[in-house]
């Protein structure tokens, strides 16, 4: 699926490249669409075109390079195995690369965002097929988990993963998240899984505030305007300018606000340095994720993924063919995701 800023969405055929040194050739089997892809689709996000979107992939390794590209966990790839992998390809030389701020790499390339043309056009998951880069990070997938609960995976899950290990210790602390989309509800399942003290989400969106209630019964799914008194750990998951307010007055001494949901640009956010220093708070960002965030990712989803639904929350898939109706669709309802699989649909 080729997207250009002209024609919105059309196919197009590439020729599948023989893959190089450290690259394999990927099968998509499905790609699921966050808020990000929609938002480059829609044109609310600019993007450099032609680009085939998706970045949210799950696949079986057809073809391998000589040698091989490793996964995560050392094993050389081989043709039939099942994989996903990081949304950025960093080089590990640079010095962000060598600090472990691998995700903001001097030379990052990002599947799903770059030109489709040349040896690595097929970088997207709006595809048959895909390139897996030299340098990417893999991850063996385990069979036991559906493609509906993997392909977030490598985005919303491993960013969540990335804001708890940020925030520190979880077990007998108050959290308390702003925002019921999939980064909200994957970090109250987090929080229920390192056993949290209590945990608190916070959402306007009544459909959104059932859903919460819904797939994350052990938490406490309330208005946006209902913010606790006092919270030991906050992760921003909205990025709304009022939220991130109400979150830094909410924050108990000693407290630390993990900011993830502001990816596009809102007006400042006003913050009193002194309250900073008399209640001993920490304020982080994080964007993207490291190759252990994925692999933490990849575990709690093994270790939770019966207790909470995620398959659930792709609520439709379509086949690659009806993507514009995709669109249409998943613009309308606003899901928390969609799925695309090349040829099927369920």
């Amino acid at each position: 699926m080729f997207f250009d800023s002209a024609t919105p969405l059309q196919l197009q055929e590439f020729t599948v490249p023989y893959p190089r040194t450290g690259e394999a050739v990927i099968r998509v089997d499905l790609c699921t669409l966050c808020g990000s892809d929609l938002h480059t689709i829609t044109g609310r996000r600019q993007e450099a075109t032609p680009t085939i979107p998706g970045h949210e992939v799950v696949g079986t390794v057809v073809c391998v390079g000589n040698p091989a590209p490793v996964a995560i966990g050392g094993a050389a790839l081989k043709p039939g195995d099942r994989v996903s992998w990081s949304v950025c390809v960093c080089c590990q030389n640079c010095d962000r690369c060598r600090n472990g701020l691998t995700q903001k790499c001097r030379s990052v390339t990002k599947y799903g965002h770059e030109l489709a043309e040349g040896h690595a056009g097929l970088s997207g998951g709006l595809a048959e097929y895909l390139l897996l880069r030299a340098g990417s990070a893999v991850l063996e997938v385990d069979p036991r988990l559906p493609d509906e609960v993997v392909c977030p995976a490598n985005c919303a899950t491993a960013t969540v993963a990335a804001g708890i290990r940020l925030a520190g210790e979880i077990a007998g602390r108050r959290v308390a998240i702003s925002g019921a989309g999939m980064l909200g509800l994957t970090a109250a399942a987090m929080a229920v899984h390192f056993k949290a003290a209590s945990v608190q989400i916070l959402e306007r969106d009544p459909k959104r505030l059932q859903q919460a209630a819904q797939f994350c019964p052990q938490v406490l799914a309330t208005d946006s305007g209902q913010w606790p008194t006092e919270a030991d750990v906050i992760l921003e998951c909205s990025g709304s300018h009022d939220a991130i307010k109400q979150a830094f007055a909410a924050l108990a001494v000693g407290g630390t606000l993990v900011l993830a949901g502001s990816v596009i640009p809102t007006p400042p956010v006003a913050l009193d340095p002194e309250q900073i220093v008399r209640r001993c708070l920490t304020i982080r960002g994080i964007h993207n994720y490291t190759a252990a965030d994925l692999l933490a990712a990849h575990s709690f989803l093994m270790a939770e993924h019966r207790r909470f639904d995620f398959a659930r929350l792709v609520r439709r898939t379509f086949p690659l063919q009806d993507i514009n109706e995709a669109i249409r669709w998943a613009i309308a309802e606003q899901p928390l995701r969609i799925g695309i699989r090349p040829g099927r649909t369920t």
